[in-house]
């Protein structure tokens, strides 16, 4: 608390808050706009009757945008979606790689291919969204509405992309990841004004909000405590010269976080689950209650399907993200070793294990987190507050949080760095003046 107060104090802090907040009232002011050519009251009456499915869940990402069926119902999903796909793709990809490792001018060009296939992404999903709407009744089928439908959507979904770069750039956090937070964190406070309101007439019983309660609190404890958990790993230094300074050995310490994939596990199994309800929903005819269990959140088969997706997709991108040669030959380079571990292939083989059973436990802890709060919940019969409050969520909420704590707390210590340093450097020049004047003087007498 005490470094957030301290950003109303920090022009440069408070600019970018003042920023971040602006861009995302434009953001939310967007969610209730709606596409022409449909009727909206139509189509909250099918996710009133739809709630428990997976596309309650679409709408939750979205911040109510799909029931509203907004200019950005397709939210930052797309550029998620894509983002994720070329980063699984670059270490396959030879011209990727070599972007990657050019610095700033590659990864200009990783983002240009980015920004060009979710456009790419957001046609084809649109489309697919006229179509299952026509379908339903929803709106009159026509090329006219598709085409309209098309633009309308796809222009959405590049403008909150552009808001989210702007967000990352000149804002606080990471664009993306804030524009998710907003749109779900929105919906908490009406969807447990309403429970509560339930338990005061009675429908619900005061045991249930109080275990509710709990439950929330005990998922959010365990989240950030494995959040901020790590496995330290001990690096040693020896005695080298750097410029015309012998540096003492020295032990340093390598952090390797228990959950290393962050939430791009839980949100890219949610984007892979997606897309076969929305593409069954464009077929004619298709009876979607004989695939219900594995589009319906709280269902053996969708839960099963969820963990096996998390469970793989936690160790792929940490492979990603994570690359024990790469690590194990810096180290070489820098003169740095694990006592006990060969440097070079043995210290990459040791990264290699110690990575491997950290990410078994951070894939057990998400599917936890995303799973048994939300298991709970609709066991309470509280079916809305599973998923404005499930795993899924808490976990987006609270980790773009901490995130975006630990980078507010960055720039407080690099401002109060910089400030020390200007400090001593005046210090040391009025020093070097004085003793000047006292040579001064020494000659003269």
């Amino acid at each position: 608390m005490n470094g957030f107060l301290a950003v109303f104090q920090i022009p440069e802090l408070k600019k970018r808050l003042l920023f971040t907040i602006s861009m995302l009232a434009v953001y939310r002011f967007g969610v209730f706009v709606s596409t022409p050519g449909v009727d909206v009251d139509k189509i909250r009456s099918m996710f009133e009757s739809n709630a428990n499915t997976i596309f309650g869940l679409i709408n939750l990402f979205s911040g109510g945008a799909l029931e509203q069926f907004s200019i950005f119902t397709l939210g930052i999903s797309p550029y998620i979606t894509v983002s994720i796909i070329i980063q699984l793709l670059t270490p396959s990809f030879p011209y990727l790689e070599n972007l990657k490792k050019e610095g700033d001018a590659g990864r200009r060009i990783i983002t240009r291919y980015t920004r060009q296939g979710t456009i790419l992404l957001a046609l084809v999903q649109s489309f697919m969204i006229a179509r299952a709407l026509e379908s339903k009744g929803l709106a009159v089928p026509s090329f006219s509405f598709e085409l309209i439908t098309m633009i309308t959507l796809t222009a959405g979904t590049a403008f909150v992309m552009w808001l989210g770069e702007q967000i990352t750039e000149r804002g606080l956090g990471n664009g993306t990841s804030i524009i998710i937070f907003a749109g779900i964190a929105a919906r908490m406070p009406s969807v447990f004004g309403s429970t509560v309101e339930l338990a005061r007439t009675g429908e619900v019983s005061p045991f249930t909000v109080l275990a509710l309660l709990l439950c929330s609190l005990v998922t959010i404890y365990c989240i950030i405590y494995v959040e901020r958990s790590a496995r330290k790993i001990p690096i040693q230094y020896p005695r080298r010269m750097i410029g015309k300074r012998m540096t003492q050995a020295q032990v340093q310490y390598m952090p390797l976080k228990v959950n290393m994939s962050g939430v791009i596990p839980p949100i890219f199994a949610s984007a892979i689950l997606m897309l076969p309800a929305t593409v069954m929903t464009v077929i004619p005819g298709m009876d979607m209650s004989l695939f219900s269990r594995f589009f319906t959140p709280g269902e053996w088969g969708y839960e099963s399907i969820y963990v096996g997706l998390i469970v793989l997709f936690s160790f792929f991108y940490t492979a990603v993200v994570f690359n024990p040669p790469e690590v194990a030959e810096n180290l070489k380079k820098n003169g740095g070793f694990i006592p006990l571990v060969r440097p070079g292939a043995e210290t990459s083989d040791y990264l290699y294990g110690v990575l491997q059973r950290l990410t078994l436990w951070g894939a057990i802890y998400i599917s936890l987190v995303c799973v048994a709060p939300q298991m709970i919940y609709l066991s309470l019969g509280a079916s809305q507050f599973a998923y404005v409050f499930g795993g899924t969520a808490v976990l987006i909420v609270v980790g773009v949080t901490l995130d975006t704590a630990a980078q507010i707390e960055s720039m407080l210590v690099a401002r109060n760095y910089e400030m020390f340093m200007s400090q001593s450097t005046k210090t040391g020049r009025g020093g070097m003046a004085s003793v000047g004047g006292g040579r001064g003087r020494l000659v003269r007498r």
